[in-house]
């Protein structure tokens, strides 16, 4: 597709769009005015959530029981809520916790504290979030699966925000929080209780919260270019509040896991360059120098005092505790408060320590662990939940199931999206393509250094924090089949118009039959085996 195509043209590219835009002014070629209502822009989102959080809330509590690794989760966020840290449950507790038990704690004495410390392997954050649910609805699998199901349920309404103003379309916004709204993975990891639905949201917080400050520190650059003397390197652009926010929505995905470093690092990088695209768009003489001393010491703070300190203010319940594992309480208290910090600071990062060990070392077999390079192809999905019965669904043999895989009408589609993404930031360099490319990336390609130098064991699910910006990429993809809405001169809307939104409409409805064929299969509901059997789309690997 030519650029002049693009429903997107002459949003912040010189190169192609000056010469292109030379009737627009400014603010219009730097910051491309919203199309639609302020009311619809919310309503729209909100309806589409609204779908996806009653697909997520309807009958959350089944299976009733433990579904995957909820055995390790829900118990240390319990354990959170309870004693500010992880404490070691006695044997049989998921048997208990079914039961309606909630004394599961190994008893110990002030002298045997270490041996109750419970070793955990990832941050704190997202166990403290299964906990508030847990702390509302009790120890149950609605309770434990709440806080899932609820931030499942905001990150529709983020993405499909976020895609409206990066494509200053309400519909297509819409059109992207349907389609997260209706992939299996999403939706199965939204009503269970891991991890790493927790991990996809902050990152897509954080993603969002850039979007907004690249748009409000551009306003700022064009008020001052509108108003103001006109210097070489341009304003300081002030507090830019939407970029402290995104330092901390980082910090607390690094919070849930560590994999949440590679998108701190990636969204710092990709922010500053936006500053230095912002001052260039504006035809300043020396933009890479202003963004260097106007903008890089506020994105410094923002990406790395910023997070750190909200890194640390997660860990706060093991640094006010003596039962928190490694904590080494009675020599940090011995001598004095000056003497408690360092030597919590020491024992900390010696327990940060044995955790990154552990993990590098992870190489245990699993029956559905996969590659990296599987997971696109949706090649090994997770099964999180089976149970056989009989006579209880019309049929001799019955199956429930819970299985963690991806719409494959989406997944496939988002891969031939992807690749048109590419193309298009190598004719047209538009930031959108760019940074869709570059958080898939972060969340991808990462994982292919522990396949290969670690052999380490993965899971298709780790894949959750891509899949906002496959579908991202589906969006802008269905934006430039679309095309830009400009009547002819008759007053009519062009044919390709017209049939692009047709398609964009049938691939959205096939999404949806898709997911209605395989939702039998994410919420375990009881179907006839050869049912179940028949959604096994590659059955010899997704058994």
């Amino acid at each position: 597709m030519a650029v002049t195509d693009s429903p997107y043209q002459a949003y912040d590219n010189p190169e192609v769009g000056e010469s292109q835009s030379q009737t627009r002014s400014l603010r219009d070629r730097v910051i491309p005015p919203m199309r639609g209502s302020v009311l619809w822009g919310w309503v729209g989102p909100l309806l589409v959530t609204l779908f996806g959080g009653i697909l997520r809330f309807v009958n959350l509590g089944h299976p009733r029981a433990v579904v995957f690794d909820e055995t390790y989760y829900m118990k240390d966020a319990f354990s959170l809520i309870n004693w500010g840290v992880e404490r070691v449950t006695i044997k049989d507790a998921d048997k208990a916790i079914l039961a309606g038990k909630t004394d599961i704690w190994q008893s110990c004495t002030q002298e045997t504290l270490d041996k109750c410390a419970s070793y955990v392997v990832h941050p704190p954050l997202g166990k403290w979030m299964i906990g508030a649910g847990e702390w509302l609805f009790g120890l149950n699998p609605f309770g434990w699966r709440f806080a899932a199901a609820l931030i499942g349920t905001l990150s529709i309404l983020v993405l499909a925000r976020v895609a409206r103003r990066m494509t200053r379309s309400t519909l297509l916004g819409c059109f992207a929080g349907l389609l997260l709204a209706l992939d299996g993975l999403h939706y199965v990891l939204s009503r269970t209780a891991l991890l790493d639905v927790f991990l996809m949201f902050w990152v897509l917080a954080a993603f969002a919260c850039l979007v907004v400050d690249r748009d409000r520190a551009r306003e700022r650059l064009v008020a001052w270019y509108e108003n103001s003397p006109v210097s070489p390197h341009g304003p300081w652009l002030g507090a830019r509040p939407w970029r402290l926010a995104a330092g901390v929505c980082l910090a607390f995905a690094m919070s849930v896991k560590w994999s949440g470093l590679a998108f701190a690092v990636a969204f710092a990088i990709m922010s500053l360059m936006w500053d230095f695209g912002a001052r260039r768009a504006i035809g300043l003489k020396r933009p890479y120098a202003g963004a260097w001393n106007k903008d890089l010491p506020h994105a410094l703070l923002s990406f790395t005092v910023i997070p750190f300190l909200a890194y640390m203010a997660t860990w706060t319940g093991w640094f006010a505790s003596a039962n928190g594992y490694g904590r080494n309480w009675d020599q940090a208290t011995s001598s004095g408060p000056f003497f408690f910090l360092f030597d919590s600071m020491r024992s900390w990062i010696q327990y940060q320590w044995q955790v990154f060990s552990f993990h590098n070392g992870l190489e245990t077999s699993h029956p559905y662990m996969s590659e990296p390079w599987q997971w696109p192809l949706l090649l090994r999905p997770v099964a999180f939940f089976y149970e056989g019965k009989q006579n209880v669904c019309g049929a001799k043999d019955c199956s429930e199931a819970v299985l963690g895989v991806g719409t494959p009408v989406i997944w496939f589609g988002a891969l031939a999206a992807l690749v048109a993404l590419i193309a298009w930031y190598v004719s047209s360099r538009d930031w959108r393509a760019g940074a869709v490319l570059l958080a898939y990336a972060m969340g991808w390609l990462p994982w292919f250094y522990f396949a290969i130098s670690e052999n380490r064991t993965m899971f298709l699910f780790y894949a959750i924090p891509m899949v906002p910006f496959m579908i991202l990429a589906l969006t802008l993809c269905a934006g430039l089949l679309i095309g830009p809405a400009t009547p002819t001169e008759s007053g009519a809307m062009p044919m390709r118009r017209t049939l692009g939104a047709a398609v964009v409409g049938a691939y959205a409805l096939l999404a949806l039959i898709n997911f209605w064929w395989l939702h039998p299969i994410l919420s375990a509901e009881v179907i006839p085996y050869t049912e179940w059997k028949a959604r096994m789309l590659f059955d010899k690997r997704w058994i």
